[in-house]
């Protein structure tokens, strides 16, 4: 699709407007956003247009488009599929050898597990190996609910950022700030970093990581343009 428009601004309400007319979803819901900081974004993301409009170089509209005709038709649904993480968080699994990676996660991961036990008073089963075992009840509760309060604004970049980084210990702290995205970047890494210096890497696996790590930083943008 070709670029229409020749000017991009913000109504009052904070909705994206076209040469004075208002961009809508794919829903047909106007696109508008929480915070004037957000809402200034996805403006710019649309002033950035070139001769043709490249969805996949404008995340922050998509981000904002799924919040609107996805996550607020049902937001406890949405919510559950990311809580869901917390059976399974990446935190919890950890290697018996070599020694150094089994250092290594204990010296990265430990700290965001403190955290989360201390702020949502749960405690954390960890598990040498890939076995699955099952996390205390209350533990599972607790951080579905904490997920569960949020709006969809919030939980639209929440999905991507969790699917990515495989742990739901990992997302709330960067949405809680007590880890900035690099940190929550790095650590949700480890493993995957600790293999490219043992054997290398191939230009497919970095053009992988390049793209998990664009979707990411945009999530993440997303989340502190609504603070």
């Amino acid at each position: 699709m070709k670029r229409f428009w020749k000017e991009v601004a913000l109504d009052g309400d904070r909705g994206v407007l076209l040469d004075g007319k208002p961009v809508r979803t794919p829903g047909r819901a106007p696109l508008i956003a929480p915070t004037a900081a957000l809402a200034e974004a996805i403006a710019e993301e649309w002033r950035a247009v070139g001769e043709e409009i490249d969805p996949r170089a404008m995340p922050l509209t998509g981000i904002a488009n799924a919040a609107i005709d996805r996550v607020a038709a049902d937001p406890a649904l949405f919510a559950a599929n990311i809580a869901a993480y917390a059976e399974t968080d990446l935190l919890c699994y950890r290697a018996a050898e070599p020694p150094d990676l089994a250092a290594r996660q204990s010296a990265i991961w430990d700290a965001p597990l403190a955290w989360a036990t201390q702020r949502y008073d749960v405690h954390f089963d960890i598990v040498t190996g890939v076995m699955h075992r099952p996390q205390p009840d209350a533990t599972i509760e607790r951080l579905a609910a904490a997920v569960a309060i949020r709006a969809p604004f919030e939980l639209a970049p929440l999905s991507p950022v969790v699917t990515i980084t495989g742990s739901l210990v990992l997302t709330l702290a960067l949405l809680d700030r007590a880890m900035a995205p690099d940190t929550v970047w790095r650590a949700a890494n480890l493993d995957e970093d600790w293999q490219a210096e043992q054997w290398g890497e191939d230009a497919l696996a970095v053009a992988t990581r390049e793209a998990r790590r664009r979707e990411f930083d945009a999530a993440a943008r997303f989340l502190r343009l609504q603070s």
